[in-house]
């Protein structure tokens, strides 16, 4: 690596802790215990912490990855997961990871940049557009949608009758919604989108890096989100296994000197270690050729994970991981809830599976070289 690349990554660390900085100070201002308790489970209004969401929007981090040009703070995808992470270490009762990702997808199609929360619409049943004079209307239903009914604008994969996918924000949704929530009460409402209409200009062609057959570009997106939130609630759960290991005593001596601790605790970072390695891949994969591929085999090496350092951490700390008030549980459920989102590891592995099959055995050393040349 030469000076000049050098002087480039120590810029961009420079932001970075700029930026992380700012963003520790936010939450210790705005989001407490009680926040994160009233949150859970809730609906309508007191799902969404007001103050929280001001001071975020304020801060301009909802664009960190859209570029400057396009009027917001084009930071590098590998600080952007930063930030990402930091939320699911945080547990933040906000989709403040959906728009960064969507704000950033929507301004790599051309889009300008959204002025308010916008969410990602996971695949499901199709969603289908039709063209009229004046617009497009769609007709389908969207299951699992992360605060669907509170954010300004949903983005999501539809389907016109000749079968070609396109990228559409829905900014006045007028749905007929279903609340719901996921293992850790963060709302995913059910979303009926049927006669919901878009005008011309918020129908685009999604980029084609973020897509690949049977992918949609929103589907990617999410995905790649999910997994940088599993990888920070994650190093949430081991850094708490770690401290209950040194602190709690047994026989006269902490955990942390038993060897049947340490061998837990080296497999749940191996774990941890492994996912934050393929999670760094998909980040450094932002925007190029290999963003699906790389998306896929860190969200299915995340979910994998996630499986393992729960059931670790939980067995060091004993019962006291299943209390309400403990961040263990709090990051558990969003654990076994995020892994499931935006497909499960199950499905991703099996798209990388089919990926290989599709290119055959002589083309699979050549695509795991061009993938490594993206983690930097």
């Amino acid at each position: 690596m030469n000076t000049t690349n050098h002087a480039q990554d120590g810029a961009a660390d420079e932001v970075a802790d700029i930026v992380l900085d700012q963003f520790e100070r936010l939450l210790a201002q705005h989001l407490s215990p009680q926040v994160l308790a009233a949150c859970d489970g809730a609906v309508d209004d007191a799902a969404w912490p007001a103050d929280l969401w001001r001071a975020l929007n304020d801060s301009g981090l909802p664009l960190a990855l859209v570029p400057e040009a396009a009027d917001g703070i084009g930071l590098e995808a590998r600080t952007a997961a930063l930030l990402i992470r930091r939320c699911g270490q945080a547990a933040l009762p906000l989709p403040l990871p959906e728009t960064i990702a969507g704000a950033a997808l929507w301004a790599a199609a051309g889009g300008g940049a959204p002025e308010d929360a916008l969410t990602l619409v996971p695949a499901g049943s199709p969603v289908r557009i039709t063209r009229r004079a004046d617009g497009f209307v769609l007709d389908g239903r969207a299951a699992q949608v992360p605060w669907g009914g509170s954010v300004a604008a949903l983005l999501v994969d539809a389907i016109d009758a000749a079968g070609v996918r396109h990228l559409v924000r829905i900014t006045a949704p007028g749905t007929v919604r279903d609340p719901r929530h996921n293992l850790a009460g963060e709302p995913r409402d059910a979303l009926d989108l049927t006669g919901c209409t878009a005008a011309i200009d918020e129908v685009r062609t999604a980029p084609d890096w973020a897509a690949e057959v049977g992918v949609g570009s929103v589907e990617a997106a999410g995905a790649w989100v999910r997994a940088q939130q599993l990888v920070g609630a994650m190093e949430t759960c081991l850094a708490s296994a770690l401290d209950h290991a040194r602190e709690r005593q047994q026989f006269g001596r902490p955990l942390a000197k038993f060897q049947a601790i340490q061998h837990m605790l080296a497999e749940a970072a191996g774990h941890v270690a492994a996912a934050t390695a393929s999670a760094d891949l998909a980040a450094a994969c932002w925007g190029d050729a290999r963003f699906v591929l790389a998306t896929a085999m860190a969200k299915a090496r995340c979910g994998e994970a996630a499986g393992h350092v729960a059931e670790i951490c939980h067995q060091i700390h004993g019962a006291m991981g299943f209390t309400q008030e403990h961040p263990l549980h709090r990051a558990t459920r969003r654990l076994w809830s995020w892994r499931d989102e935006f497909g499960s590891d199950a499905r991703w592995q099996e798209r990388i599976g089919r990926a290989v099959c599709a290119g055959g055995g002589t083309a699979l050393w050549p695509m795991l070289v061009r993938l490594r040349a993206g983690a930097g």
